[in-house]
């Protein structure tokens, strides 16, 4: 077991070429963009994703926005503790973008673009700041249990339970990131774009957040999330004043078509892109599509 390994992002600096900012949580860097001037858009990515994932966004959009996308603890070139000095608990990931926030002090509300868990920590995140909220954009995630009481696929039911087993296939085998990298998208992704959503998670310690994401996945009562996705799946309603879009991957084996559903059930006047060619990594297989539909829904909905 490799103890600790530097992050080399040289082979795909061209592909992410932004400066890096870092802030001090209780003695954990945290990393984050923030590109351009304007009105913030803020990027929440999910795993076992970082910043890298929204880099076409912050090239096209930070021309005219202010563009800032965090990298979660554990993930991307933030810090990646044990477990004995960050619990890795959704609390504590609405908790961090909350203190982040504050601390770059946006003056204007704020757009948020969501993706796998970034859904529900944006959201969480919402319902304690609505006031803050100016416009929302979802791509393939969720705020509220699985439509339907639907069971977790099987592939995140044996990294959440199989304890040492599935410690060893993801800190081990990095199994989680490297299955992504060809599940999630339709179109095959290119040496560099590989090499840029592998290279935080290059060694046992480094691959601790891409584990306990899943290991978070709340299921019963019991769970330490529970209650707090309870809290956002029963107060969504709140938001649903707010502009909302959403852009959906249709080939997606955890977010299928069914949370899709969802979210138009909840949200009815909400405007919706369906990607039939695309999968989970929806901003990989259709980026095109989606800056002009972000860019229509804008300039749709200007800045209040």
């Amino acid at each position: 077991m490799v103890k600790d390994r530097p992050v080399d992002i040289s082979p795909f600096r061209h592909l992410y070429p932004f400066k890096s900012h870092y802030m001090d949580l209780k003695g954990i860097k945290c990393h984050f963009i923030d590109e351009g001037r304007g009105d913030p858009i803020v990027m929440i990515h999910g795993n076992p994703t970082w910043s890298f994932y929204y880099r076409r966004l912050i090239k096209e959009f930070s021309t005219q926005f202010r563009t800032i996308a965090i990298d979660h603890i554990g993930c991307g070139l933030s810090d990646k503790p044990d477990i004995k000095k960050y619990d890795y608990r959704l609390k504590s990931r609405v908790d961090d973008m909350e203190i982040l926030l504050d601390y770059l002090e946006p003056e204007k509300k704020i757009t948020m673009i969501l993706h796998d868990w970034g859904g529900m920590i944006g959201m969480a995140y919402a319902l304690r700041h609505p006031n803050r909220i100016d416009r929302i954009i979802i791509m393939n995630t969720a705020a509220f249990f699985p439509p339907g009481g639907k069971k977790l696929p099987l592939r995140l039911w044996l990294i959440r339970n199989t304890g040492p087993l599935a410690t060893v296939a993801v800190c081990g085998f990095n199994l989680f990131v490297r299955g992504a990298i060809f599940m999630a998208t339709r179109k095959k992704l290119s040496k560099d774009v590989k090499s840029g959503f592998i290279a935080p998670y290059n060694c046992w310690k480094n691959r601790i957040a891409t584990l306990k994401f899943v290991q978070d996945i709340p299921v019963s009562e019991k769970d330490p999330s529970f209650f707090l996705v309870k809290h956002v799946d029963e107060n969504l309603h709140k938001l649903a004043k707010v502009p909302l879009l959403i852009c959906w991957g249709k080939h997606d084996f955890v977010f299928d078509m069914s949370y899709l559903a969802e979210w138009r059930r909840r949200f009815p006047n909400a405007k919706v892109h369906l990607f039939p060619n695309a999968g989970h990594y929806v901003l990989e297989d259709a980026y095109g599509e989606i800056i002009t539909a972000i860019k229509n829904f804008l300039k749709r909905y200007p800045q209040t």
